[in-house]
């Protein structure tokens, strides 16, 4: 059963997860129940030897893993809803297709993880560092004011369109004075996402989706706006976005 359900997720996209979730009984015990204990990993991490754990499927919802080294962990497909991951350090780690809703991840150190279609809606982020890390996840209702995604890869993935598009989704994401320079968020989803302050100097959003988002007070030097829809979002009144599209119907303040 847990290895159907891992391969349902890798071959998913954003979109059709989305879809795939609004079939999914949340409140299973597969999705709600951990089969370990904080103890146990701790266990396994000091028996490891430095060496990073496989936790490929697990079941971990709930579980308080604040703080522990998990770095280069492989949690693929893990479900960690609810979990609190609070400055943990993730760096390295494997969380593709993880499940992750309304978890804690405050302050913890994913530099150059991979959350290729993980499930993080109304996550929290809150001062994580996601430097060099690969972002194409649902991010929406998210909580990642004052993050570092600088260098960070949300682009959609153009090699799978067979599968729908795979990219990162930031809907209704808080994203307020978050660093994104040097990202690459080509095609993402910005709908909505209230981007105060953020930092985009240096970041592509070539024909990302922008429409209704707050981009007031965000640094924009050398931002790479080509196809950006700045339909109805809010930006000053000086913003240059070269080449976005509907920028005469974005709000200027």
């Amino acid at each position: 059963m847990r290895v159907i359900f891992a391969a349902s997720l890798m071959f998913c996209s954003a979109a059709s997860a989305q879809s795939m979730m609004s079939g999914l009984d949340l409140s299973s015990p597969d999705m709600t129940m951990a089969e370990t204990t904080r103890a146990d990993i701790a266990a396994a991490i000091g028996a490891s030897h430095g060496k990073p754990l496989d936790l490929t499927g697990k079941r971990l919802s709930g579980l308080d893993l604040s703080g522990l080294d998990l770095h280069g962990a492989v949690l693929r497909a893990a479900r960690l809803n609810h979990a609190n991951l609070a400055h943990a350090n993730l760096e390295g780690a494997n969380l593709d297709q993880a499940w992750a809703l309304e978890a804690d991840f405050s302050g913890a150190h994913l530099n150059g993880a991979s959350l290729f279609q993980a499930q993080l809606q109304k996550a929290r982020f809150a001062g994580a560092d996601f430097s060099h890390a690969r972002i194409a996840a649902d991010f929406s209702g998210a909580d990642l004011e004052g993050a570092t995604l600088r260098d960070a890869n949300g682009a959609a993935d153009e090699k799978n369109q067979s599968m729908g598009l795979m990219r990162a989704s930031f809907s209704s994401a808080n994203l307020a004075n978050a660093d994104f320079s040097g990202a690459d968020l080509s095609r993402a989803d910005l709908t909505f996402a209230k981007c105060r302050g953020a930092d985009f100097r240096g970041a592509k959003l070539r024909d990302a989706d922008a429409s209704g988002a707050d981009l007031r007070g965000a640094e924009l030097e050398g931002l790479v706006a080509a196809g950006l829809d700045l339909d109805s979002a809010m930006i000053d009144t000086g913003a240059v976005f070269p080449a976005a599209v509907h920028l005469a119907r974005a709000r200027r303040q």
